[in-house]
């Protein structure tokens, strides 16, 4: 993904960026089940998403998005909502799924959301997150990513 604007220098921006990475593998692989009819697999891989979505949102809703939302309150209120569009959809694939023929869309509907989202971020939330936060607000979500924890394996020091 994005590499010239250098936040991805930062950690708390690396594990955003790597996470989102894995997202859009996972949806290239939703879409393949969903080509071959494989709603089940299509479950599956909807719940990988959110397990690598829930620290991931958290951390951008509580580390980054506070301290750009006094500078850009219509575009994080608009992210924040996109996080819960897809949420909903996503927690469809713990068992609704099974009897809602029309998931399968919607599913593929929110996961082309959700690839429009990160583009949002990382064309935007990350660089501008880059130019506007200090140490405080960088330590700040670096505390939130701890307590989060997340989903892929953090890179050796």
């Amino acid at each position: 993904m994005c590499e010239y604007c250098g936040c991805q220098a930062l950690a708390t921006i690396d594990e955003l960026t790597r996470e989102h990475e894995r997202v859009v593998t996972l949806i290239s692989r939703v879409r393949d089940a969903r080509r071959d009819g494989a709603i089940a697999r299509m479950a599956e891989l909807a719940r990988e998403i959110t397990t690598v979505l829930g620290p991931h949102t958290r951390v951008e809703e509580h580390g980054l998005f506070p301290p750009l939302r006094e500078e850009f309150p219509e575009q994080i209120a608009v992210l924040e909502d996109e996080h819960r569009r897809i949420e909903v959809v996503l927690a469809d694939a713990d068992g609704p799924f099974l009897t809602d023929p029309g998931w399968p869309d919607r599913l593929i509907d929110a996961l082309d959301l959700l690839r429009e989202h990160i583009l949002k971020e990382r064309d935007g939330v990350f660089p501008a997150a880059l130019a506007h936060l200090d140490t405080e607000h960088w330590e700040a979500a670096e505390k939130v990513r701890a307590e989060a924890g997340g989903a892929l394996p953090r890179p050796a020091a």
